[in-house]
C-alpha cells in the first residue's frame, strides 16, 4: 500500500450508437485512463452499465486491457449490445415518443489491481441515433 497513491483519472471520452443490422442498437464506448502516479498498473476489468431513456439496456463487462504506464494515459474502447428484452422496451418506448436523440448514464467500475483500489465513474448526456456525433471529454462523478 502506497500512501502517496491516487486513483487514476477516468473520462468518458465518447459513447456513440453503432450502425446496425436489426432493431437492437450496439454502442462504442471509448475512455480515457490517466496514471497520476510513478507505477504502472494493469487494468484488470471493467464492470460497466448503460441506460437509455432510463431503461437499463446494457450490462457488460471486459478485460484484457494494456497496462497503463506511470504519468500516461491510455484510451480503451468497449462496444456492447444492448440486451435484447430491454432493447424491445426501449424501442416500444421509441415508438410511442419519436426521437432522434436520446438520453444516457454510463456506469462503471475499473478493477485498478491491488486491494481496494477500484475506480467508479458515472456520466449522464445524450446522443444521436444517426451515430453522427460524440460527446466531448467531460468529468468523472
Amino acid at each position: 500500500m502506497d500512501p502517496n497513491y491516487e486513483q487514476p483519472t477516468v473520462t468518458l471520452k465518447s459513447f456513440r450508437a453503432l450502425p446496425s443490422e436489426g432493431i437492437i442498437p450496439s454502442f462504442e464506448i471509448r475512455l480515457n485512463i490517466l496514471n497520476p502516479n510513478a507505477a504502472s498498473f494493469q487494468l484488470e476489468g471493467i464492470v460497466y452499465t448503460i441506460s437509455i431513456q432510463g431503461h437499463e439496456v446494457v450490462k457488460g463487462v471486459g478485460k484484457d486491457f494494456p497496462v497503463i504506464e506511470g504519468y500516461s494515459e491510455e484510451t480503451i474502447k468497449l462496444t456492447a449490445a444492448a440486451n435484447l428484452f430491454a432493447g424491445a422496451r426501449l424501442v416500444m418506448n421509441m415508438m410511442d415518443s419519436p426521437s432522434e436523440v436520446l438520453e444516457y448514464e454510463f456506469e462503471a467500475k475499473l478493477d485498478t489491481g491491488g486491494f481496494g483500489r477500484s475506480t467508479r465513474i458515472k456520466e449522464k448526456g445524450v446522443f444521436r441515433l444517426d451515430g453522427k456525433n460524440s460527446i466531448p471529454d467531460s468529468k468523472t462523478h
